[in-house]
């Protein structure tokens, strides 16, 4: 165990623990771009420095571990020039179109220059123009927003393994992409959306929240229904209606992860094609029936073809949309109730 000293609170902690996980323990907030718990550090966006006595430089606190007896100050005159400074070259190179980014109101960015009191850069020079990738129809990605934190990068090559995209060029053309500079798309990219939830500004966004405000929502935690592995995430309801859906850290299967079905296909809900109502086929059409009329047609047809035939005339065929208990009461039902081992399901290899 290490002990040590953070904005003048003594703290205990184990080694090998960094400044930054340090004063988390404390509730002591130390701004970040590029840190995430989950990825490599990679201590690239140098906001988290912090002032360490008797050391000459700011270390980053993100990967700078404790040591005994260290006193660090995350607030000094010298620290708050210091990331004013980084926030003022940022800014030298990023659009000030914060009244009507997407990102507003959920922006690191954002958040950091008004904490700190930067409203704009006193460099003047060249821009980035970069065209905005728009031409799928789930992520916008708008490079001239990007601040190179890298989260995007490392969550894609390191969580879902995949690397649809990464840095090309070099100084002031720097920036992040798929292969050849492609616009984004199936050949390269699962559309999990990892890369929109790490991302700290407006550069990467999820498209069916264009023209809806993180205050307008609210979040309900619910389970993914789309296969078995039971999946929490939260849903965004803006007046009654589900607007989208973004990740919950405290999932308990998946924590943060989603895979497309999950993220982006909650549009099936109002879909036209979507059968709201059970269907009886009567005289060649379907016609819809309450619940009760159609569990009680299943039942007299499960006994009459029991009755007659025997019980493995019958066979179930399972989906994956189910979760794990529901496909064990099915496999239950048919071989304790029918009486057969007929049973299948729909993702079987």
């Amino acid at each position: 165990m290490v002990n040590l000293t953070i904005d003048g609170q003594k703290i205990t902690v184990q080694d090998g623990t960094t400044i930054l996980e340090a004063a988390r323990e404390l509730g002591i907030d130390i701004p970040n771009f590029c840190y995430d718990k989950d990825l490599t550090v990679t201590a690239a966006c140098r906001m988290c420095v912090v002032e360490v006595a008797g050391a000459r430089n700011l270390p980053a606190a993100c990967a700078t571990p404790v040591t005994e007896g260290m006193v660090i100050q995350t607030e000094s005159p010298r620290v708050v020039e210091s990331r004013k400074m980084n926030l003022d070259l940022l800014l030298a190179n990023h659009p000030q179109d914060c009244l009507t980014c997407e990102k507003t109101g959920d922006c690191r960015l954002q958040d950091y220059c008004y904490r700190y009191g930067i409203k704009e850069s006193s460099y003047k020079g060249e821009k980035k123009q970069i065209a905005i990738d728009s031409e799928n129809h789930l992520i916008e990605r708008d490079q001239n927003k990007c601040i190179l934190c890298g989260k995007c990068v490392s969550v894609c090559r390191e969580v879902q393994v995949t690397t649809a995209v990464d840095f090309i060029g070099r100084g002031f053309d720097t920036k992040v992409t798929p292969p050849f500079d492609l616009p984004l798309s199936q050949d390269s990219c699962r559309f999990c959306g990892q890369c929109v939830s790490m991302c700290p500004t407006g550069a990467l966004t999820n498209k069916q929240f264009k023209g809806v405000r993180p205050w307008e929502v609210k979040k309900v935690q619910t389970t993914c229904p789309f296969c078995g592995v039971g999946c929490n995430f939260d849903l965004n309801v803006k007046n009654g209606k589900v607007v989208g859906v973004t990740p919950n850290a405290d999932a308990p299967v998946n924590g943060r992860s989603m895979c497309v079905k999950g993220r982006f296909h909650t549009d099936m809900i109002y879909s036209p094609d979507r059968i709201t109502t059970p269907l009886i086929k009567k005289e060649g059409k379907f016609v819809e029936a309450s619940w009760e009329e159609a569990l009680s047609l299943v039942s007299e047809k499960f006994k009459e073809i029991k009755a007659r035939d025997g019980g493995d005339a019958i066979a179930a065929l399972s989906s994956a949309r189910c979760t794990n208990e529901d496909n064990w009461a099915m496999q239950k039902f048919m071989r304790a109730v029918i009486g057969t081992n007929n049973v299948d399901h729909c993702a079987r290899t």
